[in-house]
């Protein structure tokens, strides 16, 4: 189902009446004193919902669209004393969904003043829908500040009623051309856009899924960065940052390259950042940048697996003509490590080798929820500030390695 919500403005202007304007959509204009019905025109929607205070210029609406002069005058005598109420408006939404064919609602709501006033607005369009419904919003003649709390809202029913908001649109009188007289109908699309990449940045900054960018190139066109990014979100999520590099760095040349999109231009820096680890020479090396990201983004099990690899993959990389990815190679380096800790005294040991059993011991703790045997494992996991610590220690002296 597809629904329109139009809001309605404060009052009568003087003389009665409202000015008519020519609204230029994409491939036609309508003529029309009020915007919301020529958007309605426009769109073709399954139903209208009417949204206006208890002096909203219902009068002025319902007179222009054919309302009986016995009901139109105690609307007229309510609006001017802010007394609407909604059996006066329900009477005057069935003339007009007689009318258009199709059902008009009226939704009376407060002037959203303050905090509770904001949120009962929300509660109030969320009851109007269903879930899963297709709207589009009119914010061309609502109180001026009912376009944030409107922005807010389709956020709010996209989340919390899996609301799909097609559009926001404006029809911007004060924009009237002066030498063709028409009035540009804005589409606020793109802000929608841009929130959903807000969130996309905050999703990935707290759990490392670049799926969330994924569905962005997808929705702009870019099946193959989509498809690259899909494939890094599995690959990292198995723990699997080597066959990570590949497709994340597919991605990378395909950014680097103009766009057409000032969204995707607006955003792209902010993902290249975040793409920055494939850019490292060595395996070690990525695998101890991802670790600080993780660490950076609160994901502490993360941190410890990938820190702690890098120390075997440094091993390895150190012993020249071996492959970091390969296990047997990364088996054989743990061992000798590991042979060479225990042939120690432990004042004997060096930063990155007490590192190496920490980050171990540390790992174990954090993958099975059990209690740690050492006290400086089960100090650092007592609070977040001191785990914090804890692996930022272990990744400086790792990095000396």
């Amino acid at each position: 189902m597809k629904t329109l919500i139009s809001f309605l403005g404060k009052g009568r202007e003087q003389g009665g009446t409202y000015r008519t304007a020519n609204y230029r959509f994409r491939d036609s204009v309508r003529s029309v004193p009020f915007f919301g019905m020529a958007l309605s025109d426009y769109l073709r929607p399954d139903r209208l919902i009417l949204v206006g205070t208890t002096g909203s210029m219902w009068d002025v609406f319902f007179e222009r669209e054919g309302a009986q002069d016995d009901d139109l005058l105690s609307l007229i005598d309510a609006v001017s004393q802010s007394a609407v109420d909604v059996p006066m408006l329900e009477k005057h939404a069935r003339r007009l969904t007689e009318k258009l064919g199709y059902p008009v609602h009226t939704l009376l709501i407060g002037e959203a003043r303050d905090e509770k006033g904001q949120i009962d607005l929300l509660r109030q369009l969320a009851e109007q829908l269903s879930e899963n419904e297709q709207i589009a919003l009119d914010i061309t003649h609502s109180y001026r500040h009912l376009p944030l709390i409107t922005l807010v809202a389709a956020r709010f029913l996209a989340r919390l009623k899996r609301v799909k908001v097609d559009g926001i649109y404006y029809g911007a009188l004060e924009m009237t051309d002066r030498e063709s007289g028409e009035t540009p109908v804005v589409e606020l699309n793109g802000l929608l856009d841009m929130l959903d990449w807000v969130d996309a940045l905050a999703s990935y900054d707290k759990d490392g899924d670049y799926a969330v960018f994924a569905e962005l190139y997808a929705r702009a066109n870019d099946p193959d960065v989509a498809s690259n990014l899909r494939k890094a979100a599995f690959f990292e999520q198995c723990n699997q940052a080597g066959q990570a590099r590949k497709p994340l760095d597919n991605v990378r040349r395909n950014l680097s390259t103009a766009t057409d999109s000032p969204m995707l231009a607006l955003f792209q820096p902010e993902l290249m950042k975040r793409l920055d680890w494939t850019t490292e020479e060595y395996y070690a090396s990525r695998q101890e940048k991802l670790a600080r990201r993780h660490l950076e983004n609160g994901d502490y099990l993360r941190a410890s697996i990938q820190a702690l690899e890098s120390v075997i993959s440094r091993r390895v990389q150190a012993q020249g003509g071996l492959d970091p990815m390969n296990h047997d190679h990364r088996d054989q380096a743990k061992t000798t490590l590991e042979k060479e800790i225990q042939a120690q005294k432990r004042n004997d040991r060096s930063k990155a080798q007490q590192a190496y059993l920490d980050l171990r011991d540390l790992r174990n703790a954090l993958s099975h929820g059990t209690r740690s045997d050492f006290s400086e494992i089960q100090n650092a996991l007592s609070s977040e500030e001191n785990l914090r610590d804890f692996l930022t220690r272990c990744l400086d002296d790792v990095a000396n390695l």
